[in-house]
C-alpha cells in the first residue's frame, strides 16, 4: 500500500514546529556529540583479517534498508536448493572488530544504547567513521562480517546453522519500494528471485510455532527538501515482512546457541495470562470482528484485512496482549521462561549491532560457543548490567518518538482549530476519554467522550471537533462533534 501523506503545515507553524524539535534533544536530554577519545579511538580502529579460507567474497550478497540508509547491518544471499529447499547466508556487520571492550567508545555506546532517530536528524550509537563507514555492509567494499549460514528444506524448516567470522562484500544496496515494485511487476530476479518463496515458507513456519506478526501501520515523520515535516501513514509491505522473517530466523537460532552454551543475552517476552486474553476475545467481539474459539491467536490476525477500518483497533487492542518484553541474562542456568511469546520461541538480538548495544554481546557470545571457544572474561563480567541499560534507551527512544509525533501533529492542526474532521475511534479508555484518528490528516489523538450518551465503541465513526493544537507541548485535544455518528 502507498504511504499516505499528509499535506505540509503552513510556514509559520512549520518554523515554530523546528524550534520545539530541536529542543526536545535538550528537554529529553539525549547524547550529544561524542567525546574526542572516542572519535580518536573510533578512527583508529581497524578490522582484523579473519582466518585463512573464510573469504566469501565471491557470493553475491546484497542489502535491503530503507531508501538511503548508510548503517547497513546485514546482507544476505538465498539460494535455492536442487531438491527443494535453501542455502540461505546471512552477513551481519562486524561491529565487534571496531569497538574495544573498555574502551572509550565502548564506554559511549553503553551510554546510548541504541541509535536514535530524531525527526532532525539521527543520534547514532557509534561514531560515523564505524556506523555508516568502516562497518557498514556498504555495497563494492570489502567487510568482515558475522556470517550465518541455513539450510532450510521445501517447507522453510532448518536444518542446519553455521556460524562464522569472514570477509564478504556486497554487490547492491536495495531498497523496500523498489523491491516491491520489482516484485509486483514480476521482475524479481537475480538476488530477489528466492525472497518471496522464502519469506512465504518462514511465515508458515511462525504460523506452526504458534507466533505472530501484528504488522501494525508505521506513522512515520519525514522531512521534506525544504525543510518542512509531515507525517506518513503505511502498512508494512509485503517485502519487508520477508526481510524481517531472514532476522527472526537468526535471532532464534543465536538463542539455541546461547541456551546450549549456557551463557547470553535473550529477548524475552511473557506469554499473555488467562483474564488478557479473554479480555482481548471480548474486544474483538464489540468490534464486529469477533476471535472464533477454533483459531489461533496468531491465525487469527493473519486472516485479518488490512483495509478493513476495524483492523486497527483490533491490531492496537492485540498489540497490548504482549507487554513486558526485556532482556534476561544468563552464566550457567538458563532463564526459568526463556521464551519470546510473539514469536513463539527462545530469541536473541544479533542483527543490527551498529544501531543497537546488546547486539554486540549477543554475536561475540554466539561465536565464541560456534567454534568452542571460551566466551571472553569482559562479555561474562558485563552481562548483568545490559538488562538496565537497554531498558533506560527504549525509554528514552520512546519519549523521542511519541513526543516528535504529537508536535508534528500539532503543526499539522495548528490553523485548523474549530473546524470538523471525520475520524475512527481506536481505543476507549475508562469511558471517559477516546484515542481517535482523522482521516486526514494522518493524526491520532485524545478526545473527551460524548456528555449524556454512551461512549462509542472501538472501531466506530464520529465526527470530532478540533479544541487546541500546541505546536511546543505537542498537546491536541477534540471533543465530539454534532450530528449522528459516520457510517462505518
Amino acid at each position: 500500500m502507498p504511504a499516505r501523506r499528509t499535506h505540509l503545515a503552513p510556514s509559520t507553524a512549520q518554523s515554530e514546529l523546528a524550534e520545539a524539535l530541536a529542543s526536545l534533544r535538550a528537554e529529553l536530554e539525549l547524547p550529544g556529540d561524542f567525546p574526542a577519545e572516542a572519535l580518536v579511538e573510533a578512527e583508529s580502529a581497524r578490522a582484523a583479517e579473519p582466518a585463512p579460507g573464510r573469504d566469501l567474497r565471491e557470493l553475491p550478497f546484497v542489502t535491503l534498508d530503507p531508501a538511503g540508509a548508510r548503517d547497513l547491518d546485514q546482507a544476505f544471499v538465498i539460494e535455492p536448493r536442487s531438491g527443494g529447499g535453501w542455502l540461505v547466508r546471512y552477513a551481519i556487520a562486524d561491529v565487534p572488530a571496531f569497538v574495544r571492550a573498555g574502551g572509550a567508545v565502548d564506554a559511549e555506546a553503553r551510554r546510548r544504547g541504541q541509535s536514535l532517530y530524531a525527526a532532525d536528524g539521527m543520534i547514532p550509537l557509534h561514531p560515523p567513521v564505524i556506523g555508516v563507514d568502516r562497518a557498514s555492509l556498504l555495497p563494492g567494499e570489502d567487510r568482515t562480517a558475522y556470517v550465518w549460514s541455513f539450510e532450510l528444506d521445501a517447507a522453510g524448516a532448518v536444518r542446519r546453522t553455521e556460524l562464522e567470522r569472514a570477509l564478504v562484500r556486497s554487490r547492491a544496496q536495495l531498497d523496500y519500494e523498489s523491491v516491491q515494485r520489482a516484485v509486483d511487476a514480476g521482475e524479481h530476479d537475480g538476488p530477489l528471485a528466492e525472497l518471496p518463496a522464502f519469506g512465504a515458507a518462514r511465515l508458515e513456519q511462525e504460523r506452526l510455532r504458534g507466533g505472530a506478526s501484528l504488522d501494525l501501520p508505521d506513522e512515520e515523520v519525514v522531512r521534506d527538501d525544504h525543510g518542512g515535516y509531515r507525517i506518513e501513514r503505511r502498512l508494512p509491505l509485503p517485502v519487508e515482512t520477508w526481510n524481517a522473517q531472514l532476522s527472526i530466523m537468526t535471532g532464534i537460532a543465536a538463542a539455541r546457541l546461547m541456551l546450549d552454551g549456557g551463557v547470553g543475552v535473550l529477548r524475552t517476552m511473557p506469554a499473555p495470562d488467562a483474564d488478557a486474553v479473554a479480555a482481548f476475545r471480548t474486544r474483538t467481539a464489540a468490534l464486529g470482528l469477533p476471535w472464533p474459539q477454533h483459531l489461533a491467536y496468531g491465525e487469527y490476525l493473519r486472516a485479518l484485512d488490512r483495509l478493513d477500518p476495524r483492523t486497527g483497533p483490533v491490531l492496537r487492542a492485540a498489540a497490548a496482549l504482549f507487554r513486558g518484553a526485556g532482556y534476561a541474562v544468563f552464566d550457567g542456568a538458563p532463564p526459568s521462561d526463556p521464551g519470546q511469546a510473539a514469536i513463539a520461541a527462545p530469541y536473541a538480538h544479533v542483527t543490527a549491532p551498529i544501531r543497537r548495544l546488546v547486539d554486540r554481546w549477543g554475536l561475540v557470545a554466539s561465536l565464541a560457543i560456534a567454534e568452542g571457544r571460551p566466551v571472553p572474561a569482559w562479555l561474562r563480567e558485563s552481562l548483568p548490567e545490559l538488562p538496565a541499560l537497554m531498558q533506560a534507551s527504549a525509554t528514552r527512544a520512546s519519549r523521542l518518538e511519541q513526543a516528535t509525533l504529537d508536535r508534528v501533529e500539532a503543526a499539522l492542526l495548528a490553523d485548523r482549530v474549530g473546524e470538523v474532521f471525520e475520524a475512527t475511534v481506536v481505543e476507549v479508555r475508562s469511558g471517559e476519554r477516546l484515542i481517535v484518528q482523522l482521516d486526514d490528516p494522518a493524526v491520532t489523538a485524545n478526545c473527551a467522550a460524548p456528555a449524556g450518551r454512551a461512549a462509542p465503541q472501538a472501531g466506530e465513526r464520529m465526527p470530532v471537533v478540533l479544541e487546541h493544537a500546541d505546536i511546543r507541548s505537542g498537546s491536541i485535544g477534540f471533543r465530539p462533534g454534532g450530528g449522528a455518528p459516520l457510517p462505518s
